[in-house]
């Protein structure tokens, strides 16, 4: 853009009699950096419980990303256990999740790098576990009676058919001599399309596990199946205790009892269930009949919303309305008790007797570890995602909103309004809006502080975090929503929620950009392609060309477009209708992308047919590649780089002059105008 086209009189600083200045949106000066954000933040999850000791995973944007396993013990002194260069990651699924097992402090957990599984007792250096091969490893639980390690394995050896799911047996083997592990991995189970959650009776006598088969995804429909083990350490003949293609269970888990209890959304949503193996006829009895949701979309493995605290209490979580809830379960008299938190995001529950440890965040405090001591109800901060403290004068407190969508329908999502407790607007200016599409797209947003969304409002702008139909947390109901309609009803519902707070007179409805990463992407392009409102839009990783994300996917995904599209390649036709690549002509705005350039969830060519086609078109149009991402930015130049550039982006088309001096992002075809 060039000089004259800046709005430099409206970006004059004035001060007012409670000394706030005035200055358009966009333009505020903001403590919240992308320095400060990616300094001094961290990733938090895989939470682990191993006697007195707790465990997670670090996610570090400072070491390249690199995922670090931490150990707490009692007295709280924190220590980091596996040593650089190693980075506790799996690629199960491309997703991973399940990437660490613990079991009286010797770990095990899968590195990134290599996908070999490592053993790592205490005060040793860790030792390969799993041969040199095309396969990768996840959700694994330690069987102490045989010596052996259960889990997942992905099978990539033979390159000319898609990866093969199965459940192992891995001999946990004494060194030999030159202090060598011998790998010894044997199938267990095998024959279906994904395994999950293999988990082991307190007696070590069953195991129970999820699979599922294409073109189901986990949250369509998964079997519960449980087995005998016998004594040679194979399974005898395993019986289906649940589930099927149109009921999707969720992490199975034995009671201390010997009782096995899942998550099931058998009447439209998932809630608790529990089996006593030695009924008659496997009788299954619902323990909490609620309109809330126990279950998550399994995109990773390990995910649990409950866990026993002892014989006859179980401590969980579920959500309602997009809003977390923590309770206590008497499993006697089926009687919950809601244990009162500020908290409005929590997951990653593990229980052990006398606490509970989880992830945790709400709208004012970030996510952090948290202990729940189960007899005083005292919670007790563990770790947290950042340690930086911000005056609330800069923050934000998201509003639930309902808002109206097609078909006489209704829609949900956060809204934030712009906050900066230095500033204020030029009387009768309203602030830009972003619109955020969440990834999945079967998955959900939350409410819990998120710098990245802090960072937008306290420069002035709005933001609309929208659960779309097709969103976790509001029944299968609403889940399924998007069957058939993906581009249609998530679209739909980004484009009525930026106009219900246009129309209410909250945001400008002339500077409305939509944003989203991976799915959300593909909603983002799908909007400024089909829909005519937004004036700009952001990228991340995301679809342009749906019959090209079908050939080139991985196989977890492979079949997901079945039920959120149609068959392929029957429906070629509905692929290509839906595909923005095809229709750039339609498209008349700005468009900003970030990609990975080794992404296997949503290739770099997903990005560059369409950069290459508005180019052609004249548009204009960015382009931010990344050597050495994959699906999702891990480094913190990379993240500092991508906040930033967006946020530069939009100051050249909404015509603002930041604050700060921000490197610029080289726009195409800007010099020739709109």
């Amino acid at each position: 853009m060039t000089n004259n086209k800046q709005q430099t009189t409206n970006n004059k600083r004035q001060t007012t009699n409670n000394k706030q200045q005035i200055a358009p949106y966009g333009s505020w000066k903001s403590p919240i950096t992308s320095d400060l954000i990616v300094a001094g933040t961290i990733r938090l999850g895989g939470v682990v419980l191993d006697g007195d000791d707790t465990y997670w995973i670090e996610g570090r944007p400072a070491e390249a990303g690199r995922n670090v396993i931490v150990k707490r013990k009692p007295d709280g002194k924190l220590a980091d256990v596996n040593p650089t260069p190693f980075n506790a990651r799996t690629r199960v699924h491309e997703y991973g999740g399940g990437a660490v097992a613990v079991n009286q402090g010797t770990i095990y957990f899968s590195n990134f790098a290599d996908q070999r599984l490592y053993q790592q007792t205490p005060g040793s250096e860790p030792q390969p576990l799993t041969p040199e091969a095309k396969a990768c490893y996840a959700d694994g639980v330690i069987d102490s009676l045989r010596g052996r390690l259960i889990c997942v394995r992905e099978d990539h050896a033979d390159d000319s058919r898609e990866p093969v799911n199965s459940l192992v047996s891995i001999n946990l083997p004494q060194h030999d001599p030159a202090g060598e592990i011998t790998p010894d991995v044997q199938v267990i189970a095998s024959g279906n399309d994904f395994y999950s959650s293999p988990r082991l009776s307190p007696d070590n006598s069953q195991l129970a596990w999820l699979s599922w088969n294409h073109p189901n995804l986990p949250w369509d429909g998964t079997q519960l199946w449980v087995a005998p083990i016998q004594e040679d350490g194979t399974l005898g003949k395993a019986q289906l205790v649940a589930g099927g293609v149109e009921e999707s269970i969720f992490q199975p888990e034995w009671s201390p009892t010997g009782v096995l209890y899942f998550v099931s959304d058998c009447t439209g949503w998932w809630n608790l269930y529990r089996w006593q193996p030695s009924n008659v006829g496997g009788e299954i009895e619902p323990l909490w009949e609620i309109a809330a949701e126990f279950g998550l979309p399994q995109w990773v493995f390990g995910m649990s919303t409950y866990g026993f605290e002892s014989e006859n209490r179980l401590i969980c979580t579920y959500s309602q309305d997009g809003i977390s809830y923590l309770a206590s379960l008497n499993l006697q008299t089926k009687q919950p008790e809601i244990i009162e938190t500020p908290l409005t995001s929590i997951s990653e529950v593990q229980v052990t007797r006398g606490r509970a440890v989880f992830i945790a965040g709400s709208a004012t405090e970030p996510t952090a570890i948290l202990q729940l001591d189960v007899a005083t109800g005292e919670i007790t901060r563990l770790r947290e995602s950042t340690e930086l403290e911000i005056n609330p004068g800069y923050l934000c407190t998201p509003q639930v909103i309902a808002f109206p969508t097609e078909e006489g329908l209704t829609a949900y999502g956060f809204f934030y309004p712009p906050q900066n407790q230095d500033y204020q607007a030029p009387t009768g200016e309203k602030p830009p809006l972003v619109v955020k599409s969440h990834s999945g797209p079967t998955a959900a947003t939350s409410s819990s502080l998120s710098l990245k969304i802090q960072y937008w409002t306290s420069r002035g702008f709005a933001v609309l975090d929208v659960n779309y139909g097709g969103s976790t947390g509001y029944g299968r109901k609403y889940r399924q929503r998007l069957q058939g309609k993906w581009g249609i009803v998530d679209v739909d519902d980004c484009v009525n929620g930026a106009k219900y707070l246009a129309d209410q007179g909250l945001v400008d409805g002339d500077r409305l950009a939509i944003a989203g990463g991976s799915a959300g992407g593909y909603t983002t392009l799908a909007a400024l392609t089909f829909r005519d409102l937004f004036k700009a839009g952001a990228s991340y990783y995301g679809v342009s060309d749906l019959a090209a994300l079908v050939k080139d996917t991985h196989k977890f995904e492979s079949r997901y477009l079945d039920s959120l599209i149609g068959l392929y390649p029957e429906r070629k036709d509905i692929y290509e209708a839906r595909s923005p690549i095809h229709f750039t002509n339609q498209l008349s705005c700005p468009v900003i992308f970030f990609q990975g350039l080794e992404d296997k969830v949503v290739p770099p060519n997903q990005a560059e047919m369409m950069v290459e086609a508005l180019k052609a078109k004249g548009l204009p149009v960015a382009y931010v590649a990344y050597e050495g991402e994959q699906h999702g930015f891990r480094r913190a130049d990379n993240i500092k780089r991508t906040l930033d550039g967006e946020f530069y982006f939009y100051s050249q088309i909404f015509d603002f002059k930041p604050a700060e001096v921000i490197k610029p992002v080289e726009i195409e075809n800007w010099e020739l105008g709109i």
